[in-house]
């Protein structure tokens, strides 16, 4: 499956950056961020099969980060999305006709970030870079209440991004993420729309014939908690 291999090939390229970059984590500014994100969510599933950021809906939620070292950091976030789709115009024909749904989704979720450069204020003998890459993978679970069932699944988000610090303590950043779950029912919020729980009746397993979602967000954080300077003279 691609969506597995994408997924392997980009956790090993973190592991591989991180531990063979990494710096003393007594060289950071600050040990903790704080902030907020916003943005457009996307579902994959039997109504969306692949197309990027279809009938986008606002999301938004906080985020916090523990900074290891200039390279890795641990990232929690909660988040708030609205997910829908659509069978009109797609080529497959489902029993019943077609059918769309609408519903909101709550994730929760921590991930290990690495970022190509080392990333800080930049310049010095640190060499680190205000401007930053980076990649992240980690674990967590989606909660989409009714109008149908409510649905409650573990997820596994991978992504990219770039972050920039416009001053000392203000980090702001854009991030693309996919969260693949667990589950089948998301897209299924009344009788009409239960044909899209497994329409084709084929046995699935891990995340084969399973729903996702997108985030496209933007982000703003504040460093907090100031790293203790050790004297060198």
């Amino acid at each position: 499956m691609r969506l597995a291999g994408m997924f392997r090939f980009m956790l090993a390229s973190a592991i591989v950056l991180c531990f063979a970059g990494g710096v003393r984590a007594d060289e950071l500014e600050y040990r903790y961020e704080l902030g907020a994100m916003f943005g457009g969510c996307s579902y994959y599933g039997d109504a969306n099969y692949s197309s990027f950021m279809k009938n986008t809906n606002a999301m938004g939620g906080i985020i916090g980060r523990y900074n290891i070292n200039q390279r890795m950091a641990i990232k929690g976030n909660l988040a708030v999305a609205r997910i829908a789709g659509s069978t009109v115009g797609m080529d497959n024909r489902f029993p019943g006709g077609d059918v769309d749904f609408s519903r909101t989704v709550y994730d929760l979720g921590v991930q290990f970030e690495c970022n190509f450069f080392a990333y800080g204020e930049g310049g010095g003998y640190k060499n680190s870079h205000r401007l930053a890459p980076y990649i992240f993978g980690g674990f967590g679970f989606t909660f989409a209440p009714e109008p149908a069932e409510n649905v409650f699944t573990a997820n596994i988000p991978i992504g990219v991004g770039v972050k920039y610090k416009i001053y000392p303590r203000i980090n702001v950043g854009c991030e693309l993420s996919y969260r693949f779950t667990l589950s089948d029912k998301l897209d299924v919020t009344d009788k009409s729309a239960a044909v899209l729980n497994d329409p084709y009746g084929i046995k699935s397993s891990g995340l084969k014939n399973k729903d996702s979602y997108s985030f496209l967000s933007i982000f703003v954080t504040y460093d907090l908690s100031p790293k203790y300077r050790k004297c060198n003279n």
